[in-house]
């Protein structure tokens, strides 16, 4: 009786397994769900936690034992999709950023918007003037610590926050007058939806970088906006595409391709290399889903989409929630009391810490600044994310764009980062979120003679590998740092016949098939005495009696006539 109890027992815990979601103010919420869960029932059962109910705008991120980030796919089931083995460790993010978050119906849902813009700034991928930038920092200092005091708030108070990749210490006086003079009376809610009316307006609002190479293997950054399509090198802003001018995204490969037509009916293809398949088809999915999700009018109208122009080769997806006007029409329709929010405040958090807690750069621990790697002679290093896809690695120094300041130059030799007084340069930030972001990481992203560089503090533990070294162009995991940018962006001559023969036999194996199916039709249609509607119609028609008598029965009394003939010769042996 007792093996029997706990044999079942045993049975049971084979069928759940633990399951840990990182929200977005770094709590962790831990479920135990079953073995054949899907992830829509995780994600109900965590904005259930949150009290959330305007939930379309986010997702589940998670990371595969090769450092390849995914949306976790909610009509799937979790454990078929993640490539370990049990207890899983996965974030809550923003995974389509409101095209006007300050307009969101309910508080909660604007907070945690607020949480997933703040951890943008602070891992520069929200690019700002200098100016825009010390207004949002106060916002966020409004919303924490509330009005100015002189009693609580010493010289300096500013200086404990981390709000962005580099600091200056005018920058972080510029913070502290705009928190005591323009902002005293604020409300955290009024300070969290005035820092979402101002985020909204920046270029770069809703970006999600997916570090790529164009065509002439220089690196660039591509990303999904509530706007349109992206692609960001350097300093600058090269492409953007709304998104009723993208008609068409496909991937082969590590090769993504863009197809838009513009004004005066001009078509244009955009061409860009992912560092690896993965990477280029998550790159595919997340555009596929986004622009399924701004564009389309209801979700009604969403189609499978395919990789390739066959049907039978690439990849198949399709985007399985609701569309944006959809979900507000839907928020529209909420009515109920407002839910209360426990705010962060004065929690530790690694994407802006704490006025008691968080340390800036310069104060980390010693032993935690032994793991500090810092950058000098590269320009682009890679930084890998939790939440991004494989990195970008360095760039010579002669692609840089930007030059030298002189607060940076001070600041090189201290090994601070700092944001330049006159510009918060896109160049410097448009950069991944680290590898781990579920361990207490801090990256800080700088820049020297105009070529941005980086500093990554990462545990072992969590990140498995170590960071990627300098000088070579994509590179993964132990990847040959050999590959240039010309393998990135051209498959060998092997490969390419290789792939040529796999697509012909491709061909060949369809063509066959359909030949085979057409054959038991025929052979249905003519032998068999099924009484089936169409069947009766199509024997009906003179044009199938006519192949009947004399084309069919012939060859059936040629092909009876051979086998017998056969037979004859078997049977005299």
């Amino acid at each position: 009786m007792l093996s029997r109890f706990m044999s079942g027992s045993i049975r049971n815990l084979e069928r759940e397994y633990s399951c840990t979601v990182r929200l977005l103010d770094d709590t962790e919420y831990t479920c135990t769900i079953q073995r054949d869960a899907k992830g829509q029932y995780l994600f109900d059962l965590i904005c259930h936690h949150l009290n959330l109910l305007e939930k379309d705008y986010f997702g589940i991120r998670y990371v595969d034992p090769d450092k390849q980030r995914h949306w976790l796919e909610f009509p799937k089931s979790i454990a078929k999709q993640m490539k370990c083995q049990p207890p899983f460790t996965m974030c809550l993010r923003v995974k389509f950023y409101p095209p006007d978050p300050a307009a969101l119906k309910e508080e909660i849902t604007r907070y945690l918007v607020f949480l997933q813009i703040k951890r943008d700034l602070y891992h520069g991928r929200l690019l700002c003037k200098t100016s825009d930038a010390a207004m949002l920092a106060a916002h966020i200092l409004q919303a924490e610590i509330g009005d100015y005091d002189p009693g609580k708030h010493p010289e300096g108070y500013s200086s404990k926050f981390q709000f962005f990749p580099k600091h200056s210490e005018k920058l972080e006086r510029r913070i502290a007058d705009i928190h005591k003079t323009e902002l005293i009376g604020q409300t955290p809610e009024t300070s969290e939806r005035n820092f979402l009316q101002k985020a909204q307006m920046l270029e770069t609002y809703g970006v999600d970088p997916h570090p790529c190479k164009d065509v002439s293997g220089n690196p660039a950054f591509l990303a999904f906006t509530p706007f349109g399509f992206v692609v960001l090198q350097g300093n600058k802003r090269v492409h953007f595409l709304k998104w009723n001018e993208v008609t068409k995204l496909k991937f082969e490969g590590k090769t993504f391709h863009i197809y838009a037509n513009q004004k005066e009916d001009k078509k244009i293809i955009l061409t860009y290399f992912a560092p690896t398949p993965e990477a280029c088809k998550h790159l595919w999915k997340c555009g596929v889903e986004n622009q399924a999700f701004y564009k389309l009018e209801k979700s009604s109208q969403i189609r499978t989409v395919s990789s390739s122009n066959l049907f039978f080769k690439g990849s198949r997806f399709r985007y399985s929630g609701r569309v944006a006007k959809e979900v507000m029409e839907q928020s529209a329709k909420i009515k109920r009391e407002p839910p209360e929010i426990h705010r962060a405040g004065l929690v530790p958090s690694r994407s802006c810490p704490s006025i008691t807690h968080g340390p800036r750069l310069s104060s980390v621990p010693r032993t935690r600044r032994r793991a500090v790697h810092i950058s000098i002679m590269e320009g682009l290093e890679s930084l890998r994310d939790s939440a991004h896809s494989t990195p970008v690695r360095s760039v010579s120094l002669g692609e840089s764009f930007i030059p030298r300041s002189r607060s940076q130059a001070t600041d090189a030799s201290e090994g601070m980062a700092v944001i330049s007084d006159e510009a918060y340069s896109p160049s410097d930030s448009v950069l991944p979120t680290p590898v781990a972001e579920h361990s207490m990481e801090l990256a800080v992203s700088r820049q020297i003679n105009g070529a941005p560089c980086s500093i990554e503090e990462e545990k072992e533990s969590e990140a498995g590998t170590p960071l990627s070294g300098q000088g070579g162009d994509f590179g993964v995991d132990g990847r040959s740092a050999q590959e240039g940018a010309g393998g990135d962006s051209a498959l060998s001559e092997v490969e390419q016949v290789n792939k040529f023969v796999l697509s012909v036999l491709r061909l060949l194996l369809v063509t066959i098939g359909l030949l085979f199916v057409l054959l038991l039709l025929l052979i249905i249609l003519t032998e068999s005495d099924l009484d089936i509607a169409f069947l009766s119609d199509i024997r009906q028609t003179p044009e199938f009696e006519q192949f009947h008598y004399e084309y069919f029965c012939p060859l059936r009394r040629w092909f009876a006539c051979k086998l017998r003939w056969v037979g004859g010769l078997l049977i005299n042996k």
